[in-house]
């Protein structure tokens, strides 16, 4: 990317909280925080030091599909920075110390996910919708599960899932090419040919989920079968989301704040895996506003699928393509938006294919998948706050029962 003066490089691996068993419910995401705690030749402190010491950082993160390991450095600096990533995804010692320490650390993450009603509903709308499998599984894992890891857990779950064919190099920035190649094959072509089996396929289910809190309000989310990333709608229903509830000029956020003040925080959302996804909407509001809310969003979710205008259509699809490109612009988005996909697509697509996708979306497109949501009577929802203070609550669920 001419005229930056730094690069943005990582490993991400295609591997996730849906690989693992009941038994490792975690063990994806405690890797992660054990991905920087010692090698056999580095310490946590020498791997904090020496990226450090050239003004460089680290960072890590798990998901349901991916794991990725990255850091972002000064383009002379990239050496250091694959020597690092290599290090640590083949030499990892996970010595009970630190394995202990952080056990400890993850519990904690797992109590404050609990303590936070925002975080808690979306785990009890993926419970709801993917239920007694991987996919519905919390990415963190439980107290139980995190606490009997052991450091051949790890390097069992690595030596599995980690193999060459699983795990792409990904850099954008100040960054030469070929030099690139020279030092994957330098620090990480040791690394085991083999690749991960995919995980089982999701299976999906309607249903409910609710946790009462004492809090000053209810969280709600209601779910919608979805679509995966290869799916032909895919870019409809990114489409869709943005009209209904992605901006301050959609549906959702008019109608329920602006016209009638009934949530702060009120959005749409398309989230895809790769055979699987879910469609759904977000908004917190006072116990009192319950029933009236859930109307309105079940209102305007029938409506989008019986007309759209072409106004707002041409706008939510600006929106799409100018968060695209502008993400584009930062090299850290970049390097992930390749690796993500070559380990989902095996290519990487390129900008022009993206916009040409965008640009043939029509309105019947959407409509169609707005009402591929609606005229399935498989809804799933999930609600954290004072339920009790809520009137006829079991009304709230029959609203969605199209």
């Amino acid at each position: 990317m001419p005229g930056l003066e730094t690069s943005s490089l990582g490993v991400w691996v295609d591997v996730g909280a849906r690989s693992e068993t009941s038994d490792q419910m975690g063990v994806s995401h405690m890797l992660e925080h054990m991905a920087f705690k010692g090698t056999s030749t580095r310490s946590a402190r020498d791997i904090a030091e020496q990226i450090e010491d050239v003004g460089g950082h680290l960072n890590a993160y798990t998901s349901r599909e991916q794991t990725a390991y990255f850091a972002r450095v000064l383009g002379d600096d990239l050496p250091l920075a694959v020597d690092i990533l290599g290090d640590i995804l083949q030499h990892s010692t996970f010595e009970k110390g630190e394995l202990e320490r952080e056990r400890g650390v993850i519990i904690q993450e797992i109590g404050e996910a609990h303590d936070t009603p925002d975080d808690l509903v979306f785990d009890l709308l993926q419970e709801t919708a993917y239920p007694d499998q991987p996919a519905g599984w919390s990415i963190l894992g439980t107290p139980q599960t995190v606490s009997s890891f052991s450091a051949e857990t790890l390097s069992g779950y690595m030596a599995d899932h980690y193999g060459a064919g699983s795990m792409v190099l990904s850099a954008a920035g100040k960054v030469d090419h070929d030099e690139l190649v020279r030092l994957a094959g330098e620090h990480l072509g040791d690394l085991a040919p083999s690749s991960a089996k995919p995980p089982a396929p999701a299976i999906y289910a309607s249903g409910s989920a609710t946790a009462d809190r004492s809090l000053e309000q209810v969280h709600l989310t209601f779910g919608f079968p979805g679509v995966s990333y290869g799916d032909d709608s895919y870019y409809a229903m990114q489409v869709l989301s943005a009209i209904l509830g992605g901006g301050m000029s959609s549906r959702l956020f008019q109608e329920v704040r602006e016209n009638r003040g009934l949530a702060y925080s009120v959005y749409s959302f398309s989230s895809s895996m790769k055979d699987t996804g879910l469609f759904g909407v977000y908004a917190g509001t006072g116990p009192q506003q319950v029933n009236e809310l859930v109307t309105v969003i079940a209102d305007q979710m029938q409506a989008v699928g019986r007309d759209i205008d072409e106004g707002e259509f041409s706008r939510a699809r600006a929106q799409l393509k100018a968060s695209t490109l502008m993400a584009l612009e930062s090299s850290s988005s970049r390097a992930e938006q390749m690796a993500r996909q070559l380990l989902i697509y095996d290519r990487i697509i390129p900008l022009e294919e993206l916009v040409e996708r965008l640009d043939a979306v029509t309105v019947d497109d959407v409509m169609a998948a707005a009402r591929s949501l609606t005229d399935n009577a498989g809804a799933v929802a999930a609600a954290v706050g004072p339920l009790g203070q809520v009137a006829d609550f079991e009304a709230v669920g029959a609203k969605f029962a199209f």
